[in-house]
């Protein structure tokens, strides 16, 4: 079988490796040289902690047994177990970490609720001041910047698999079978655009109409090498406010009776810090929803997130080298994690994971893909449903 990938971002790059792991002729076409959207622009965490229960927490799960596959594969990747740790402070804090220890999938994602010193010991670089910290051990990281270069440089050794950049792929003209900016035709029997938050132009053509998928934009930095290892991710407890998996009587007692800092609820904030590969820290991150967007960065929402991680630090953060914005794009679905539209005969349509985090869709793209000619994972048995 022959299919089409349009886009290089972490979907359609995890859409080409399963395929060509079942033995299909894949061609990959990337508008840019390199991929520069959204999955770069993260934090390279395999977040199984804040997924809402049911159907959205086994993906994760899957997903992170899939990772941690590939990245034995591919060291490149620079997979590792490092789990998280959330920091409370106060009674009304505390209460939201209880009610996630108390839930019945809490085993299943690794939580556990630490003293303070439990914590340190855990992660040292941890020296500020907090009352308790909630552990999940199932959560993980890879190197958001190089992991998609890292798996094409796998990819490119399968003669299954041809890479072509520079290309913008402007028509579809038949079931299977797309024409590019170049000219060239590419046929095959099946064609997947994983196009990311570029939800115009053909995307838009094809899909006849408002996708249910929303652009978000965020802001984030990166620091100068700290001089120690950060040994979990780090989150604060304003990414209780934010994921679903904390939902709670303790997280509405929270809401109402310790509002965020001015700063941190005007852009939607949460911390969320990992420590890269050459020792420095990523950091984030906010959220905005209204178009048009911003073109440049603001520096409130930097400040706020240096003096919180300063905090937990209990010591200056070392110098900021790197601030970025990043566009990704939502599925607005209820209990759905990501938008799937076959839109024309032969082409599906695969969007929407943001905020979901970079390492969801290889479990899906494993498990379940719609009934195309050939199915790609018709040895697995897959039906026909929603990401």
């Amino acid at each position: 079988m022959r299919v089409t990938i349009v886009g290089a971002g972490v979907i359609g790059t995890m859409h080409a490796w399963h395929a060509v792991e079942r033995g299909h002729e894949v061609v990959q076409i990337e508008r840019e040289t390199e991929a520069r959207g959204a999955s770069l622009r993260n934090f390279g965490q395999i977040w199984v902690s804040g997924r809402a229960g049911g159907e959205e927490l086994d993906t994760a799960l899957r997903a992170r047994e899939l990772w941690e596959e590939i990245g034995g594969r591919v060291p490149a990747l620079g997979f590792r177990a490092n789990g998280s740790l959330t920091p409370v402070r106060g009674e009304l804090e505390l209460a939201v970490a209880e009610a996630a220890i108390a839930r019945e999938d809490a085993s299943a994602r690794g939580r556990r609720l630490l003293t303070a010193t439990e914590a340190r010991v855990l992660n040292p670089a941890l020296r500020g001041t907090f009352d308790a910290a909630l552990y999940c051990e199932r959560d993980a990281a890879v190197e958001p910047r190089t992991a998609q270069f890292a798996l094409r440089t796998e990819l490119l050794k399968s003669p299954h698999y041809t890479f072509l950049p520079g290309r913008e792929v402007r028509e579809v003209i038949g079931g299977g079978t797309v024409r590019d900016d170049h000219g060239d035709v590419h046929r095959g029997d099946a064609v997947v655009l994983c196009t990311g938050a570029w939800l115009g132009g053909l995307v838009r053509e094809l899909a006849d109409g408002e996708l249910p998928v929303r652009r978000v934009r965020l802001q984030m930095m990166q620091t100068d090498p700290l001089d120690e290892p950060l040994t979990t991710s780090v989150a604060d407890a304003d990414s209780f406010r934010y994921y679903p998996a904390y939902a709670s009587g303790a997280l509405d007692e929270l809401a109402a009776r310790q509002p965020q800092p001015e700063t941190a609820a005007a852009h939607r904030m949460q911390l969320l810090m990992v420590q890269r590969a050459d020792g420095g820290l990523t950091i984030g991150d906010t959220h905005e929803y209204e178009h048009p967007f911003a073109f440049d960065t603001v520096e409130e929402p930097y400040e706020h997130l240096s003096r919180v991680v300063e905090s937990l630090l209990g010591r200056p953060l070392p110098r900021i080298r790197r601030r970025w914005a990043g566009v990704y794009a939502q599925c607005t679905e209820p209990g759905r994690v990501v938008h799937r539209q076959q839109v024309r005969e032969g082409v599906w349509l695969v969007t929407g994971p943001g905020g979901r985090c970079l390492m969801l869709l290889s479990s899906y793209e494993t498990k379940r893909w719609p009934g195309f000619v050939g199915a790609l994972v018709a040895q697995d048995g897959v039906e026909n449903v929603d990401l």
